[in-house]
């Protein structure tokens, strides 16, 4: 029997902190093989979409190894984010706080994608098999960036990245060029915006997109999903029963709608995925991560970490040092709860890849 691995990581913006940081750890637990060495496809969601494209795309200075360690991306998140999420003030008053255009311009977050990325390397030229998701507003249709078929494996690194994380109100929608299209062809620049409004976990878009090149009988799968926490503010009655369309997209509030979207998505799927690659009776706790009491590790096709977000801020752009340290606790937190899952998976890629 061959054993696929599949590494899903969901949108959330600066929150991406959080599985960036589990990953680092999962990379100290396995000592030594890369991410794309260990798992047989990288899925990706917005934040989730930078994440797997680092781990995936060959490094321009050695094609052998990924464009970024998750060392790198933790810097990313931690170091760089406030540059990607930085408005002057003045921009901010013009823009009467992100109702006249995008919160953000996205030329940093660009020429940070490029710097790593690089400029014209292709989704094609994968370490391992990747997926990307964004979503199509011309045609109105999900976008799967990939190289599990060469239909869809011929978009750029850092296009592809740009365009899974241009979270609607944050910033513009992204141009993104399809190169498998001839020059001309209406098809081959593509307008796209967050794949978080359709797919904010993309596990199940990953698992059918493994099932796609490993259908033979003698395949299996393992797939550890992370979460980047779940939204932890509610959303009070007396104020949401008279909001309107003002209420519910206002910038000023946190764009609930677009906040409830993403979260009702995350845990629907993950309910989903549970149901469907796990043993009758598996569950998931009550933070959203896998209830490793209920059976034996090698029992279970499908890990997953998640959590409250307890102390950090649940918005997208929060890229404050205090929310910065907040996220880190929060990841740690995560890793403590959830070291039996990590040590699961560890253990499943050394025994099954021999490394």
């Amino acid at each position: 029997m061959t054993v696929r691995f599949i590494l899903s990581i969901d949108g959330g913006g600066i929150r991406g902190l959080i599985p960036a940081i589990i990953i680092e750890e999962l990379a100290r637990r396995l000592k030594g093989p890369a991410m794309h060495e260990a798992f047989d496809l990288i899925g990706g969601t917005s934040t989730g979409g930078i994440i797997a494209a680092g781990l995936t795309c060959p490094n321009p200075k050695n094609k052998k190894s990924a464009a970024c360690t998750p060392a790198d991306l933790v810097k990313l998140y931690a170091d760089e984010g406030k540059d990607i999420f930085y408005s002057r003030l003045i921009s901010k008053i013009i823009n009467i706080g992100g109702w006249q255009e995008e919160r953000y311009s996205a030329a940093t977050l660009e020429e940070k994608l490029q710097a790593r990325l690089g400029a014209n390397t292709l989704i094609a030229d994968g370490l391992t098999k990747v997926l990307i998701t964004a979503y199509d507003i011309h045609q109105r249709e999900a976008v799967f960036m990939t190289n599990c078929d060469m239909e869809n494996a011929k978009f750029r690194f850092w296009e592809a990245a740009r365009g899974s994380s241009a979270a609607p109100t944050y910033f513009e929608p992204a141009l993104v060029e399809n190169l498998a299209k001839p020059a001309g062809d209406d098809q081959r620049k593509i307008p796209l915006i967050d794949g978080g409004v359709f797919a904010n976990d993309p596990v199940l878009a990953a698992y059918v997109e493994a099932r796609k090149l490993w259908q033979a009988a003698s395949d299996s799968f393992v797939v550890l999903s992370l979460g980047t926490g779940r939204q932890n503010r509610k959303i009070p009655y007396q104020q949401a029963k008279d909001w309107g369309a003002f209420g519910w997209i206002n910038p000023q509030n946190g764009t609930p709608l677009i906040s409830v979207l993403m979260q009702g998505q995350a845990s629907t799927a993950a309910y989903q995925a549970n149901k469907l690659l796990n043993p009758k009776g598996a569950k998931l706790n009550a933070e959203g991560s896998t209830d490793m009491s209920f059976a034996k590790p090698e029992t279970l096709a499908y890990f997953r970490i998640d959590g409250k977000l307890q102390g950090a801020n649940d918005d997208l752009d929060d890229a404050s040092a205090t929310n910065i340290e907040q996220l880190r606790t929060v990841a740690e937190r995560f890793i403590a709860d959830n070291g039996a899952v990590l040590d699961a998976v560890v253990s499943r890629i050394k025994a099954e890849k021999k490394i």
